[in-house]
């Protein structure tokens, strides 16, 4: 009776020390980034409008999801976003703002223990509107985002990270302005991560 005992309480304390080593913080090189997650993330957006003087700025914050894959110490995955933003320029007689954009990126780069440096890439999307004496013109538009940025896990459930992206949406033509009008912007921004 007592070797059951003896075996079930050793079980009993391994079990729960391969629950730390998953749950808790990883900072000597065990850290897994495999699996789903889903974030927020807020920051500011500034850049110019095609054809016109106008470069929108702002704050833009949003919610974020991806998966991540890791290979050693090389990770890779998808992710995706959708913000909404504030950023906006006045230019007689024109204001331009760009109320929403989202991304579809690749992402991959090196983990050294808990902290992932990565490269992005892949699909933007969104909305740029034009506004002058009382008149609306809005179109969304498709294009392409770039950048990188660093990921620090402080246990497997929780990190935070800092990016910066360019995102360069195709032109569109607007009746108001009389041009091909697009945005070309830069986004730096902070963001924290669950992951399952």
């Amino acid at each position: 009776m007592r070797t059951i005992l003896g075996i079930v309480a050793l079980l009993a304390m391994t079990s729960i020390a391969a629950a730390a080593d998953y749950f808790g913080p990883s900072p000597f090189g065990g850290y897994s980034w495999i699996g789903p997650y889903v974030g927020a993330e807020a920051g500011y957006q500034w850049g110019p409008v095609s054809n016109s003087p106008t470069t929108p700025s702002g704050v833009a914050g949003g919610i974020e999801g991806g998966y991540n894959w890791q290979h050693g110490n090389f990770v890779y995955g998808a992710e995706a976003d959708l913000d909404i933003s504030s950023a906006q320029a006045t230019v007689a007689p024109f204001q331009f703002s760009s109320p929403w954009f989202g991304t579809a990126r690749g992402r991959g780069g090196l983990a050294v223990g808990n902290v992932l440096i990565f490269g992005t890439a892949g699909l933007s999307f969104g909305d740029l509107r034009a506004d002058s004496a009382g008149l609306t013109e809005s179109h969304a538009s498709v294009g392409w985002v770039a950048g990188g940025g660093v990921e620090v896990g402080f246990n497997q459930r929780w990190s935070a990270k800092a990016e910066w992206l360019y995102l360069d949406m195709m032109n569109q033509r607007y009746t108001l302005t009389g041009a091909n009008n697009g945005l070309a912007a830069n986004l730096i921004r902070f963001g924290v991560n669950y992951r399952f």
